[in-house]
């Protein structure tokens, strides 16, 4: 069985872990604080997935989520990660993280600055442009009529199948839109950015967002 581990137990990665217990995977998280310190924490709101350091986490799983605040990326445990697939549901908020330009190259995305740093694993975005709430609330078996879908963007195509099955799997549609540079179109303040909808919106979303030059190279 394919298990997940997630980095970082705020709400977005409770409520992933959430998702990810319920189409029964084996889950382990990973917050700020040492294990013990969230381990009632996860016992309450995630009854069944482990706390684990995020070393422990990075080495553990199959598949890893980053569910980090982007300015705290650097600190992942890149090493551990070797090898891995690591699916990318950060987003860049200055109230959090300052400056963006001091913390990724500007002129990329930022789930390619993920990849640049994590050179030996493989990285694809998802479950960034869905509020979390959302995720919670919205998530349906595959052909629910109404079903909510998730864009994914990645460099390899056998690695985004693997993460449009978990999205199916999650309770939503996978939409594939490109490579990993693609991604930009999901970013805060891109119309599918917060887009709580099915996937021919969501396509038409995406295909009618317009970027500035050199965005989505």
């Amino acid at each position: 069985m394919t298990t997940i581990g997630i980095l970082g137990a705020g709400k977005l990665g409770i409520t992933l872990a959430q998702l990810a217990l319920h189409a029964g995977f084996e889950v382990s998280i990973a917050g700020s604080r040492n294990p013990e310190k969230i381990a009632l924490t996860i016992n309450v709101l995630t009854p069944g997935a482990t706390a684990k350091t995020a070393e422990e986490v990075s080495r553990d799983a199959d598949v890893i989520i980053l569910a980090l605040p982007l300015g705290e990326f650097r600190t992942i445990p890149k090493q551990a990660l070797a090898g891995k697939l690591v699916i990318d549901a950060m987003n860049y908020w200055w109230e959090v993280d300052g400056s963006r330009d001091e913390i990724i190259n500007p002129d990329i995305s930022s789930t390619e600055a993920v990849q640049e740093l994590l050179t030996t694993s493989r990285v694809v975005k998802a479950f960034n442009h869905m509020g979390y709430h959302n995720l919670h609330d919205e998530h349906r078996p595959a052909g629910t009529s109404g079903r909510k879908a998730i864009a994914i963007a990645g460099d390899a195509p056998k690695d985004v199948e693997s993460v449009a099955k978990i999205v199916n799997e999650f309770g939503f549609d996978p939409v594939v839109i490109g490579k990993l540079s693609e991604g930009v179109r999901l970013e805060p303040g891109k119309p599918a950015f917060g887009a709580n909808v099915n996937a021919d919106e969501l396509k038409n979303m995406i295909a009618n967002t317009k970027l500035v030059a050199g965005e989505g190279k």
